[in-house]
């Protein structure tokens, strides 16, 4: 790590562990510059540390559980999608999103779902086909007010009915949120 500028006394007493212009490399490999610290920031909860040029959509890529090396299954994709989180996933994965031809066993699927798009609990069946043991299907929707928006319970009735639980919601766009599914945990899982 770069010696950077400033008194790493005074941000070590502050709990930063570093000085102004000094770059961090976090555990998951995010790269981040200290840009500047006062004790106004700091008394604020404003974190004085900024996040480097692109981090903020693998930051929604982490949200997703996307990890380095993960197989990543793209399913339901159209003109509509948010593409700034497709190219988030891509990085922090490190390869192409596999498309809905795809015979590999997955890791994690991306299904982009709209009202009209069809029957969901046909879908989330055909989602799961590839999936690996501990997989997770994000369903993902454009946010209320959105056209092809989908209620959240049309998601909370489809997903026991193909196996599924959800686990979470979140944002995951301006226009898209997000529902995690995972494959319940049976009593043989849980010993």
């Amino acid at each position: 790590m770069p010696a950077g500028h400033g008194n790493s006394s005074q941000l070590d007493r502050l709990g930063y562990g570093v000085s102004r212009g000094s770059l961090l490399r976090s555990p998951t490999g995010a790269v981040f510059a200290c840009l500047k610290h006062n004790r106004k920031q700091q008394r604020g909860g404003t974190n004085a540390v900024g996040a480097a040029a692109g981090d903020a959509g693998r930051g929604v890529a982490g949200k997703l559980g996307i990890e380095p090396g993960m197989v990543v299954q793209e399913l339901g994709w159209d003109e509509d999608v948010d593409d700034d989180l497709r190219a988030a996933v891509e990085e922090q994965c490190g390869s192409e999103l596999l498309d809905d031809d795809a015979d590999e066993v997955v890791d994690l699927v991306l299904l982009w779902w709209r009202e009209g798009d069809g029957d969901l609990v046909d879908a989330l069946v055909d989602a799961i086909g590839p999936l690996a043991e501990n997989g997770v299907v994000w369903v993902l929707t454009p946010k209320t007010g959105r056209p092809g928006h989908v209620e959240p319970s049309e998601i909370a009735e489809a997903a026991p009915t193909a196996g599924l639980s959800q686990t979470s919601n979140i944002s995951v766009a301006e226009g898209w949120t997000g529902a995690r599914l995972v494959a319940p945990r049976t009593a043989k899982s849980r010993r």
